[in-house]
């Protein structure tokens, strides 16, 4: 299975008892705040397109909690284009509660049973609950295998999810009787990793987390009785929550609503951060802000910085035939900058097939043919122009391969120079985005000690078929983030992991390569079973 997956998505809303109903809310009372699960999860389906689903609390019916999911888009999923059955999903599964999830597959089948939420059904209400979220545990394989050596425990799939599900089932067995928080500070200790996590019991209560490092992003909202969380913040803001009540969970935070009473708290130190850097560049809509810093105006920023690097070096002509062409979409954002920068033109020379979906989540040659109907060359643009081709990243270049190979054979340009705006992608991602590889990564075999050269990238350029390539220089990425560089995680650019199990990780993918014995992924040990995560997209590796 291998261009770039990562990752899933997961949001929630609670109507808090009020006498009064929220205006944010549909008619009906605060049995219909699950209505807006689906409007939350289409803001963030550039999360996850594989599958979808939602749990919904209401004590008013025998489910109390109720789990409806499917492989689909949102739209599939929740028959938004059919208004009669759409209406009846909504009937049937009406709550003041809810938690939901997006997600993309790494490995495993495409079928119902990996989607999210999880469910483990209990006769008590405070055991029965449901869960989803958004990452990897690098220490996975040390979990699952701790769990097996009891020959009383079995595993039904080989994914991540289902080890928290047994993790937070342990910390309620017996008559433990542990509060949301104390839970997640108990199985805190024992996670080695990224996770946003959602979860929603029968007794109405609702958990939302943030790992301890800040990995993964999530953010709140809360005004008047309504509450929602969600990994972006457009989410929110497209429910109609003011922009100054949005805030991002600060990392090794939870927050509770147990008996209707909402509670922000600790619930795991850290004496750092490690922000994915990859959601600014790649992953995240473009329209949120994560982590207090936009989506939009980091991109802007990596344009700029793009612009400088090119006139630092001065290698390639700057004339009216001179032209920049963002890969839609990601890119437009830096393109645009760095045009202007240069002072030349950004257009449009690529129209993207807005239905092929991202195809770092294909695998192999699907990949290859998904990117050959996914972008059209508009000839009358790049016919006889110098193009800057401008990337957010290149990861396995499978895509940038065919682009490369489509402009030249029918958009008739005259030079391609290849501009990424990124570092080069060195080393495999073990929380949440599915590259756990080195082999699978097109940078590493032509980088001495992981040094970035000009020889090194006029290698890549001749074996992509462009006239030059340049990267951007990982100094950048903080700059453009506004981010001290150890407030990121940068593993994938830089080696250098954020937990011990990710160095672990790495330190066996390094073994791996020296050896020749590549197995695959990475956290997948000789004579182990394939280990299946939800990521989003890049390589594949994660949990969701």
């Amino acid at each position: 299975m291998s261009e770039l997956h990562e990752e899933c998505g997961v949001v929630a809303i609670y109507h808090l008892p009020s006498e009064t109903d929220s205006p944010l809310c549909p008619k009906g009372g605060q049995e219909q705040a699950s209505r807006l699960l689906p409007r939350m999860l289409l803001d963030i389906q550039n999360r996850g397109q594989l599958a979808a689903g939602f749990t919904t609390y209401n004590p008013n019916r025998n489910q109390l909690i109720d789990t409806y999911k499917d492989v689909g888009s949102v739209s599939e999923v929740f028959r938004l284009a059919h208004q009669r059955e759409f209406e009846t999903l909504m009937q049937e599964y009406a709550g003041r509660a809810a938690i939901g999830h997006v997600r993309y597959a790494t490995c495993g089948e495409d079928d119902r049973s990996y989607a999210q939420p999880f469910e483990r059904h209990h006769l008590l209400k405070y055991k029965w609950f449901s869960f989803a979220f958004n990452g990897q545990l690098a220490n996975y394989g040390e979990l699952r295998d701790r769990l097996l050596s009891d020959l009383d425990h079995h595993l039904a799939r080989e994914t991540d999810t289902e080890i928290i599900m047994h993790e937070i089932s342990r910390e309620l067995s017996g008559n433990q009787r542990p509060t949301l928080a104390e839970m997640m500070g108990h199985v805190g200790q024992r996670f080695d990793g990224a996770y946003s996590l959602v979860l929603l019991n029968a007794q109405g209560d609702l958990l939302v987390a943030r790992d301890p490092l800040g990995i993964k992003p999530l953010c709140y909202a809360k005004e008047g009785p309504l509450f929602a969380a969600a990994s972006e913040s457009v989410a929110l803001l497209n429910l109609g929550f003011q922009p100054e009540s949005i805030r991002s969970l600060p990392p090794g935070h939870v927050i509770t609503i147990c008996e209707g009473r909402f509670q922000l708290q600790q619930f795991c130190q850290s004496n750092r951060r490690a922000h994915c850097f990859f959601e600014w560049i790649y992953f995240a809509n473009v329209a949120s802000s994560l982590d207090e810093r936009g989506v939009y105006v980091t991109r802007t920023a990596l344009g700029t910085e793009l612009a400088r690097l090119e006139c630092q070096h001065n290698s390639v002509p700057i004339d009216d035939d001179t032209i920049v062409v963002p890969v839609p979409d990601t890119s437009k954002a830096a393109a645009d900058a760095m045009a202007f920068g240069l002072g030349i033109r950004s257009m449009e020379g690529l129209i993207r097939n807005r239905y092929a979906g991202r195809t770092f989540i294909e695998a192999g040659e699907g990949r290859k043919r998904k990117a050959e109907t996914k972008y059209t060359p508009l000839r009358e643009v790049l016919a006889g122009k110098r193009v800057f081709l401008v990337e957010d990243s290149i990861v396995r270049s499978t895509t940038m391969r065919v682009l490369l190979d489509r402009i030249r054979n029918f958009g008739g340009v005259k030079e391609i120079h290849v501009r990424v705006a990124c570092p080069p992608i060195i080393a495999p991602c073990f929380y949440g985005i599915d590259m756990s590889t080195i082999g699978e990564l097109f940078a590493p075999p032509f980088l001495q000690q992981d040094c970035l050269t000009e020889a090194a990238q006029t290698a890549m350029a001749h074996e992509l078929g462009a006239d030059s390539l340049r990267y951007l220089p990982i100094e950048s990425i903080a700059r453009a983030i506004a981010r001290d560089s150890d407030q990121l995680c940068q593993a994938c650019i830089t080696a250098r992991y954020p937990t011990p199990a990710g160095q672990d990780m790495y330190e066996l993918a390094v073994d791996n390569v020296r050896n020749g014995t590549d197995p695959g992924r990475t956290y997948e040990r000789p004579n182990s079973p394939p280990v299946c995560t939800d990521k989003a997209a890049v390589p594949q590796i994660g949990s969701g």
